[in-house]
């Protein structure tokens, strides 16, 4: 079966590489979703408060006001809104979304609760940049290895998204970098530099080249810090590359690059320790010797390219398919071991979209799938202080999942409904070749359906109701199937659940005034949490069942509705989660956790943001986040405190001789609050705190010709 569907995809390949000879395409004339980052230099327009953006979530490629689901889109000025090198700010911004730095550049992603499973990395999201899977074959992805400056955009759908996009309930994130094309040869440069508070420096550099049919961007970046805590340097380098080109009926989107990534790992502190010094690094116990004594750290090289080919067969179908390939050298000195993994991934996906319009019904049908694979060498030394010593384990692990999917949209005048539904298959296979045994241990996940039904009705013109169906699926990850533990886990199973939600959404008062507001319920089965060993090395186990509802509010405000001679733009934003999760079955042993809150999930999470722009060129932004406290036991018997944290950014931009320029100075953690950005949860020794940064600032400047 797999095989056959390896096969589909490949000849699907070449199907969109038969254009006729002297056929020939435009820009202008083609459907948004043929071209989803690419564009026309913009014409020079009278800009409206908050322009609808376009939805690009299982292809709806409409306005976001209009779609059936819970779509977050995040554009290039919000990405910048606050803070200067990462996407955490942004991300935070979004209701249900917790992005979580547990030491410099080491982060976590949760849509709706999925850190339960995730003490470390990107799991249970799927993630996309320019229609390319960075997510690899194993279900890990290192979006730390991404740069601020590489994305335009970027896209969160929340909800079980498997029906299109295979293994994962925990959600989407589509990135976006836009190749624009121009009439006439043109290039634009951008530089920047900033630097702050415990020793941050980050630099960059843009080279963009946009022609009428070709265009491309070479970009460089430089990240450093001493880290606020002992054993949290860092320094990261990145070089991406991108183009688009266009010829006949095709349209090919490439992508590749190459990061470097350092950082020390301090690890988990108790909280006697944490109020006693919170920039301490974990402490020798028990046995075990200190994170400065081991040099605990995290060495990430990775090489990635990928390749997107759009074909117009006709008026009424396209194909969409890409090819990727990324190698990574991955260096983890750690306290009980060092560890060395060499990982190569490849993968193939591919799309035939038909679309056809009879009077004012609109008919989209998109079918396809997806393999992705990864072959792991993982090599477990003993840490003499950080040096690799005597050899302890070598794996070598085969791990892929592939899905194939198909998807009916249907769109009148006032109501629009998508129905898909997708299978999907995960394989394992495993051998440990310091054993004396040649034979590869196998686990494979049954082939399962999960389908999804989206729904959403417009009352009036500029407001939506939509409500949704789909079942969830999410197996384990190779990081959870071989974890720190070094213990091959065949008996864990896939999670698996049905999501159901309801909301509304909109633009009223002439597109002053956006909101979004959605209640969900979410059965999950089989749910997978970590657990720790005394040594600090984490297993997982199945968990029995969760009860995750929820309610999600968010809304954005454009306070003026004419400009003043001091004041361009005042803007007021909320974001809003409720979710009260519980565990409903959970059985440990002798100890029996059914009703306790869900490990590692506030209750409540709010985000107030303030945007001022002046007329000068002056901009003032402010954000404030509150989270309610976390439990951080499945037992409940410990939890973080609540925390508040103050953030600003201030700045003017300009132009001088020609030049477009922007200075900037910003804080964060203003109120000095004392609070951890990421906790172990469930750790030994109850080292459940990685302590952030206390108050401090930074400044930089860009220009741009």
């Amino acid at each position: 079966m797999m095989k056959m569907f390896v096969w589909l995809m490949i000849l699907m390949l070449p199907l969109s590489l038969c254009a006729q000879k002297g056929d020939t395409i435009s820009l202008k004339n083609l459907p948004s979703d043929l071209h989803p980052n690419v564009g026309i230099l913009p014409i020079k327009v009278i800009p409206v408060p908050f322009p609808d953006v376009t939805v690009k979530s299982f292809h709806y490629n409409r306005k976001w006001a209009t779609a059936p689901a819970s779509v977050a889109v995040i554009t290039d000025k919000q990405l910048h809104l606050i803070g200067t090198n990462s996407l955490l700010p942004a991300m935070n911004m979004v209701p249900g979304v917790r992005m979580e730095e547990r030491s410099p550049n080491s982060f976590r992603l949760s849509v709706r609760g999925s850190l339960l499973r995730s003490p470390f990395g990107v799991r249970d999201v799927k993630v996309y940049w320019n229609n390319l899977p960075l997510t690899d074959g194993g279900g890990n992805t290192y979006l730390n290895l991404l740069d601020l400056t590489q994305i335009s955009a970027a896209e969160i759908t929340k909800g079980a998204t498997a029906s299109m996009y295979g293994a994962g309930k925990g959600g989407l994130l589509l990135l976006e970098t836009k190749n624009e094309f121009g009439n006439k040869p043109f290039n634009h440069y951008a530089a920047s530099l900033n630097g702050g508070s415990f020793g941050t420096l980050q630099q960059s550099l843009l080279l963009k080249h946009q022609a009428q049919k070709f265009s491309y961007q070479l970009m460089q970046s430089h990240q450093q810090s001493d880290g606020y805590r002992q054993q949290s340097a860092s320094h990261k380098d990145n070089i991406t590359y991108t183009a688009s080109y266009i010829t006949g009926k095709h349209l090919f989107n490439f992508i590749s690059f190459y990061t470097r990534l350092h950082y020390q790992t301090p690890g988990g502190i108790t909280l006697a320790q944490m109020q006693k010094d919170p920039t301490l690094a974990r402490q020798a116990a028990g046995g075990f010797p200190s994170a400065i004594q081991q040099r605990t750290a995290i060495d990430n090289n990775t090489f990635f390219a990928g390749l997107n080919h759009i074909y117009t067969i006709n008026k009424s179908f396209y194909t969409n398919a890409a090819v990727v390939f990324h190698h990574t050298n991955f260096f983890n000195p750690f306290i009980t071991n060092y560890e060395t993994r060499r990982e190569t991934n490849a993968g193939i996906n591919a799309k035939l979209i038909y679309q056809h319009q009879i009077n004012k019904v609109q008919f989209q049908w998109i079918t396809g799938g997806e393999y992705l694979h990864n072959h792991s060498n993982i090599e477990d030394d003993g840490n003499r202080n950080g040096k690799r010593d005597t050899i302890q384990f070598i794996d070598n692990i085969y791990s892929s999942q592939w899905f194939a999917f198909s998807q009916l949209q249907i769109s009148t005048g006032r109501v629009t409904m998508q129905l898909g539904i997708s299978a999907n298959n995960q394989t394992f296979s495993y051998k440990r070749l310091t054993d004396s045994s040649n034979n590869y241990t196998h686990k494979r996940t049954d082939i399962v359906a999960m389908p999804r039904l989206s729904v959403g009705y417009k009352l009036i013109e500029g407001i939506t109701v939509y409500g949704e169906v789909a079942k969830g699926f999410s197996p384990p990850s190779l990081a959870e199937i071989r974890p720190s533990s070094r213990v091959f886990n065949t008996a864990l199973q896939a999670e698996y659940g049905w999501n159901e939600a309801l909301g509304i959404k909109g633009r009223v008062f002439n597109g002053r005034l956006m909101f979004d507001v959605n209640a969900y319920r979410f059965r999950l089965q089989n749910a997978i949490v970590s657990r720790n060993n005394p040594d600090g090395t984490q297993y997982f186990v199945n968990a029995g069942n969760t009860k995750q509802d929820g309610l999600e509010v968010w809304a954005q405000y454009h306070l003026l509705q004419y400009p003043t001679k001091l004041l361009k733009q005042v803007t007021v934003s909320e974001s809003y989660s409720y979710q009260p999760y519980r565990f409903i079955t959970y059985q440990q042993g002798t100890s029996n956790y059914s009703g306790n809150k869900l490990t590692g999930v506030p209750d409540t999470c709010s985000v107030s943001t303030l945007a001022v722009t002046l007329n000068k060129g002056y901009f003032l932004n402010v954000s404030y986040n509150y989270s309610s406290a976390i439990p951080l036991t499945d037992a409940n018997d410990a939890y973080a405190k609540a925390f508040h944290l103050l953030q600003s950014k201030i700045g003017w931009e300009g132009r001088l001789l020609g030049v477009a320029i922007q200075l900037f100075v910003g804080g964060d953690n203003l109120l000095n609050e004392q609070y951890s950005l990421g906790n172990d949860i469930n750790a030994a020794g109850k080292r459940y705190y990685n302590p952030a940064a206390s108050i401090n600032f930074y400044g930089g400047c860009k220009v741009e010709w």
